[in-house]
């Protein structure tokens, strides 16, 4: 069991880092904000897709890399890093391995009633009752909805006629959830670590007494403790990523474990960020901004601390002795 990536998974996530920091940049979330729905800018997406990013869950035989969730959440990270605003982990984690490759932009209902770009996508992943069925985006009726984050582009969703049902088995929409679960965890740790180094940064450059704040104890203490968060969730996520790719028993318990885990370091790093950053974090000039409201979009999404920490509860219970 490993608690790292490999030779070959940190090559491709470092690849996708680089490409995302052309690509993916600021610029490009606070354009996801003002952009009328329908006209979310694909050029990121479409690099991303190129690369081989949205069909790594694909196997070979359907035109995809045909590796396993150990080489996703690592990509998911680096997404996460640059606040990405477009719906990869519905596409390339839940979608993909249910619909194959070239299925375009997905976004589904999986993780909650708010649907992120609902609007943009080609197609809707939907949970209907015991099933799970896909339809075009233009068949559904969509009621805009304004959250903490725009660049979500979030809609909630009317009951289409006639989708197709690609499945009611049980275990696999259990497998979809859990991935939907396991790929935003990813991403939340992206995220507290781009508000953690932006925040390093920050405290470096900003002096006070003719001294940068971030040689102030109180300021290393709040990032040490931010960064200890992280480094306790990282190993998690990977742990969860194992498990979902080798189907082990645990799985339902590890992915519910790291994404209570995620949710909660992103949220303290964003906490601390905020308090090192001052009056100038709440203003909508600094970028902070964008990926603190992300967290707080995708801690609640795909499941929420709670009841991911009932799930990891109800599963050791299980697991004691009866008496």
């Amino acid at each position: 069991m490993r608690f790292s990536w490999s030779q070959d998974q940190q090559a491709f996530s470092d690849a996708v880092r680089e490409l995302l920091a052309k690509e993916g940049t600021p610029l490009v979330v606070r354009a996801a904000w003002d952009a009328p729905p329908g006209h979310l800018d694909r050029g990121v997406w479409d690099s991303l897709d190129a690369m081989g990013v949205l069909a790594v869950l694909v196997p070979e035989a359907a035109g995809g890399l045909g590796l396993d969730e150990t080489f996703l959440v690592p990509i998911l990270e680096e997404a996460g890093r640059v606040a990405l605003p477009h719906p990869i982990v519905e596409t390339a984690m839940v979608a993909a391995p249910l619909l194959g490759a070239g299925i375009g932009m997905i976004a589904s209902d999986l993780g909650g009633p708010l649907v992120p770009c609902a609007a943009d996508a080609d197609r809707i992943l939907l949970h209907q009752g015991d099933t799970l069925a896909v339809t075009d985006g233009d068949a559904v009726e969509l009621t805009a909805a304004t959250t903490v984050d725009g660049a979500r582009r979030a809609a909630t969703l009317s009951t289409p006629r006639h989708p197709e049902v690609l499945t009611d088995d049980p275990a696999v929409i259990a497998l979809a959830l859990d991935r939907g679960a396991l790929g935003t965890a990813a991403m939340l740790v992206g995220l507290g670590q781009a508000m953690l180094d932006l925040t390093v940064d920050y405290v470096s450059q900003r002096q006070q007494f003719g001294v940068p704040i971030g040689s102030f104890q109180a300021v290393k203490h709040h990032l040490t403790n931010a960064a200890l968060a992280l480094e306790f969730a990282r190993p998690a996520v990977a742990r969860a990523a194992w498990s979902v790719a080798q189907s082990t028993p645990t799985r339902a318990r590890d992915v519910s474990m790291a994404k209570a885990m995620a949710s909660d370091a992103a949220e303290l790093v964003g906490r601390q960020a905020l308090q090192c950053h001052g009056a100038i974090g709440y203003t909508v000039e600094a970028d902070l901004h964008l990926y603190l409201k992300r967290t707080w979009a995708l801690a609640r999404a795909w499941g929420d601390t709670a009841h991911h920490t009932d799930r990891v509860t109800h599963a050791l219970e299980a697991d004691l002795p009866s008496a």
